[in-house]
């Protein structure tokens, strides 16, 4: 599977989750957010107005989370559930060796665990790179951002489900 630098691997389900929570960000909640905005405005002062403040805190968060969505959604790389091959790629859990040290990751987007509390090493990452293509039992090394190379065997892959 080739992709682009800076691409984000979703399978189809994650995208239309993330596609449907944009929708809802820019409709309603953007909607009922301008509301409370023009409520608190409407009450007065606006230096002491604390439900203003907050209003508008939130309106920054909601803000920024429909730009991340929308630059996501815009540069993500559809695909299916990669085959159980035992090959890593994008969308697969992944159990490897780095530096002595057991870890077990989905190699993808963050946004594919959903709230999973899963680790999540895009596939562009030093790790990400350096694993790409390679098999259960193979290994390589990899510069970490520090700079130090950290050795990794790959004991294990499986497509991710999301469990």
């Amino acid at each position: 599977m080739a992709t682009t630098p800076n691409a984000a691997w979703l399978t189809q389900e994650s995208y239309d989750r993330l596609a449907a929570e944009l929708e809802h960000l820019t409709t309603t909640v953007r909607a009922d957010i301008v509301q409370r905005i023009a409520t608190a405005r409407d009450e007065g002062d606006l230096k002491e107005n604390g439900g203003y403040h907050a209003a508008r805190e939130e309106q920054g968060k909601i803000e920024a989370r429909i730009r991340d969505l929308t630059e996501l959604l815009k540069r993500a790389v559809v695909g299916e559930t990669p085959e159980d091959d035992g090959v890593i790629k994008p969308g697969m859990l992944v159990t490897a060796t780095l530096a002595g040290r057991e870890l077990t990751f989905l190699l993808g987007s963050r946004e594919m665990a959903a709230n999973a509390s899963i680790q999540v090493y895009s596939e562009n990452s030093p790790l990400g790179e350096a694993i790409l293509g390679l098999s259960v039992g193979d290994s390589t090394e990899y510069h970490a951002p520090t700079g130090a190379m950290i050795p990794v065997t790959v004991t294990a892959a499986a497509p991710y489900t999301g469990d």
